[in-house]
């Protein structure tokens, strides 16, 4: 028994006496790639979201009518900014890019995305800032990638994590933007890139950390909901139901968004002229429905404390869709993420007065996802991204409402680089 004891003590020593062995990525090149491109990531969201809050402050001030020519004159700059610095592109060209481009975003256009988008953002425009700070993020992600001699799979790879460090500083949520910036790249397989999964969480954790010591962002919900009591199994059912009518909001905006853009381009006439006739429909949209003006992120509150009529919530609802729509196809920058999550809500809102027996918080959460899966095809990240902007603790019904939306998308999706096969990853 001594022998026995004796020799177990000396393996323990042995064991200690080895050097420790990390997992390969630890301390690796790699690792801290993926790390300092977080902190870069992070470091250019807080940077954009100090400037933007600055900006929005300042054109805040003009009220009444003078939205109208002030959200024209922004329309008109964002225009000039891009005829003559460059197109950035918008979500689309991000997509492709990724996709078929193998894996490389164009640094070069982040002065006209950085500037465009902050005028059409701060004044008013239905476009958030995440498709800006993708655009910027990724692009950094191409350029520390070409900067190290990546090619193929590992610059692809490099680039989707910068894509989730821009987009996780904005809604606080890693593990939602790592599957986002994977989700979105295709219309039917969530992660075909899922590889880059575990580079875009690392990425993402870090440039959070940052982006929330620049801003001071605490961790919670953004949006203020009453909290959701599970009541049984037919809450999945109402979850499947409201989202039902959320695709609906979804088809509604993307037949809307195909038409307003045949309306812009109806004529070959240059971009500023396209965006000043946009500025000038938004501002007398603002000018009549002010709750409009804005992508949202504040608003959101707004409508759920305004205790508004149904009328009233009506035209909010047909006037939202209208200007995200005009924002999109006349070349004002930014992204329709949260916009949607603003119709998502008006529309939970509208089915409460209609029913006042459901459940509130749980007819706006699942519009909102559904909405939103059904036009960027993403339901995975959708759920992980409300549950965390809301506080819906509830994953089960939040991803019932976005499979819902997901299934009941059109055969084509909104965003048409989302299609077709990539040649390293077939469909």
């Amino acid at each position: 028994m001594k022998h026995i004891k004796r020799n177990r003590f000396k393996r323990y020593l042995d064991i200690l006496d080895q050097p420790v062995r990390f997992n390969p990525f630890v301390f690796s090149r790699t690792f801290l790639l993926w790390a300092f491109l977080g902190l870069t990531g992070g470091s250019i969201a807080g940077l954009y979201w100090i400037g933007l809050e600055y900006l929005t402050h300042a054109l805040s001030s003009f009220g009444g009518w003078y939205v109208i020519p002030v959200m024209a004159l922004c329309g008109l700059l964002a225009g000039l900014i891009i005829h003559f610095i460059g197109d950035p592109g918008e979500i689309h060209l991000i997509v492709n890019n990724i996709r078929f481009n193998h894996g490389r975003l164009d640094p070069k256009n982040n002065p006209s995305m950085i500037l465009s988008s902050l005028l059409c953002v701060a004044s008013g425009g239905s476009l958030g800032p995440e498709a800006p700070l993708v655009q910027v993020t990724g692009s950094t992600g191409t350029y520390l990638g070409k900067l190290f001699k990546l090619k193929g799979e590992e610059l692809r790879t490099l680039t989707i994590a910068g894509m989730a460090a821009g987009f996780t500083a904005l809604f606080g949520a890693p593990l939602g933007g790592s599957l986002f910036a994977s989700e979105i790249l295709h219309h039917k397989h969530a992660v075909a890139y899922y590889e880059a999964i575990i580079p875009a969480l690392v990425a993402s954790c870090f440039s959070y950390l940052v982006f929330a010591v620049i801003v001071h962002l605490g961790l919670g919900p953004i949006w203020h909901l009453a909290t959701y009591q599970y009541s049984g199994i037919f809450d999945f059912a109402y979850a499947a139901l409201f989202a039902v009518v959320g695709a609906a909001a979804g088809w509604a905006f993307i037949y809307c968004a195909k038409f307003m853009k045949s309306a812009f381009e109806w004529r070959t006439l240059p971009i500023y002229v396209k965006t000043f006739v946009g500025g000038v429909i938004l501002g007398v949209i603002s000018f009549y429905l002010p709750i409009t003006r804005y992508f949202g992120h504040h608003q959101i509150n707004d409508l759920l404390t305004g205790n508004l009529s149904l009328s009233f919530l009506f035209a909010i609802l047909a006037f939202k869709i209208i200007a995200i729509a005009v924002t999109v196809s006349s070349g004002w920058r930014g992204g329709f993420i949260i916009p949607l999550f603003f119709v998502g809500a008006t529309l939970g809102l509208i089915l409460h007065q209609l029913l006042p027996a459901i459940n509130l918080t749980l007819a706006i959460v699942s519009c909102m996802a559904a909405v939103n899966a059904c036009v960027t095809r993403t339901p995975m990240s959708t759920t992980i991204l409300l549950a965390t902007l809301t506080g819906f603790g509830h994953f089960v019904p939040i991803l019932f409402a976005s499979l819902t939306g997901y299934f009941l998308a059109p055969k084509i999706p909104f965003i048409r680089s989302q299609m077709g096969d990539s040649p390293s990853h077939p469909a």
